[in-house]
């Protein structure tokens, strides 16, 4: 195996990064158009979701977040300005908190969906077969398990 990669490689690397940046600046404006707040703020209400009443510390949210958020205090004091969130003291850290979704953000999370599923058929589902969307599917897979593996040695 060699360090360099190969022209295919970096074509396909190209065309990986471009088509995240297309589908997710389609998202983008997909929200805004509908008056929806960023796909951050939907990510971290997701997650919140997910882990119920028991909530997230920081840590956990941002490891658990599908998109990069380099400013998640701030996004987070956003959110729970906005009446989203809240944060709770954490039982287990006294000096440590939990983030928690609020009803209200729940419901801003269900509102943000239907306008984020049709981003997602647009960008993805309309350009490919269900048996290429299966492929894209599990090609991607390998490729985030082989991170983790790598990540992990």
């Amino acid at each position: 195996m060699t360090d360099r990669p190969s022209q295919t490689t970096i074509r396909a690397w190209a065309r990986l990064l471009k088509a995240q940046h297309l589908a997710l600046s389609a998202v983008e404006r997909d929200l805004k158009r509908a008056g929806l707040p960023p796909l951050t703020w939907y990510d971290v209400l997701l997650e919140l979701e997910r882990a119920g009443d028991e909530g997230l510390r920081p840590f956990e949210l941002e490891r658990a977040m599908l998109l990069a958020q380099y400013n998640l205090s701030r996004l987070v004091d956003r959110l729970e300005r906005a009446g989203h969130v809240e944060r709770r003291a954490c039982e287990d850290d006294g000096r440590g908190q939990v983030i928690v979704a609020t009803e209200k953000g729940l419901a801003l999370r269900r509102k943000m969906w239907p306008v984020y599923a049709r981003a997602i058929e647009a960008a993805l589902g309309r350009h490919l077969s269900s048996r290429s969307t299966a492929t894209l599917d599990d090609l991607l897979g390998q490729l985030i398990e082989g991170q983790r593996a790598s990540a992990a040695t």
